[in-house]
């Protein structure tokens, strides 16, 4: 018996919903928290990104606000401070680069723990990809770091970068 192969149609496929990396990544997400490997980590998404004419999804997550405000405690709210210096240098970056490499890119804040707001994130945003930086704490080879429960979650592509 010899088998023949046809092609496909394609629109038999078109309509059943969102599917990750079917044809390359279309969404890169990287995790920004202002750290050095995070950074390193969206300089390399950028580079995924305009390699693979993929929109840069940048995404810091602004912690929950400590157990102490809401004793009545004053507490500082640095995080937008923090997102608004993150959202500042990465323009100048990419003012930097312009007519160089042009990448399409977009800033997300998310509230809550980093690994939540990262699931959140890569959820809402229908990311192919996501792209953190290494932990630079000391405790998270025990406990765990958000790119290792990221990876054991195993629901996109993960790249941990140093």
């Amino acid at each position: 018996m010899h088998a023949t192969a046809y092609p496909r149609r394609v629109t038999e496929h078109v309509n059943s919903g969102f599917e990750r990396g079917t044809d390359g990544p279309k969404v890169i997400l990287a995790g920004v928290d202002g750290s050095e490997s995070s950074l390193r980590a969206a300089a390399y998404a950028a580079g995924l990104a305009r390699r693979q004419n993929a929109l840069l999804a940048l995404v810091y997550v602004q912690p929950v606000v400590p157990a102490g405000a809401a004793l009545g405690a004053p507490v500082a709210d640095t995080t937008g401070e923090i997102a608004e210096g993150l959202v500042a240098e990465i323009r100048a970056s990419a003012e930097r680069l312009k007519g160089i490499y042009e990448v399409r890119w977009e800033f997300h804040t998310f509230r809550g723990d980093p690994y939540a707001g990262l699931v959140s994130a890569a959820q809402e945003l229908m990311a192919d990809a996501v792209v953190v930086g290494a932990s630079e704490q000391a405790g998270h080879r025990i406990v765990g770091s958000v790119a290792i429960r990221l990876v054991k979650a195993g629901r996109w592509p993960v790249t941990v970068v140093p």
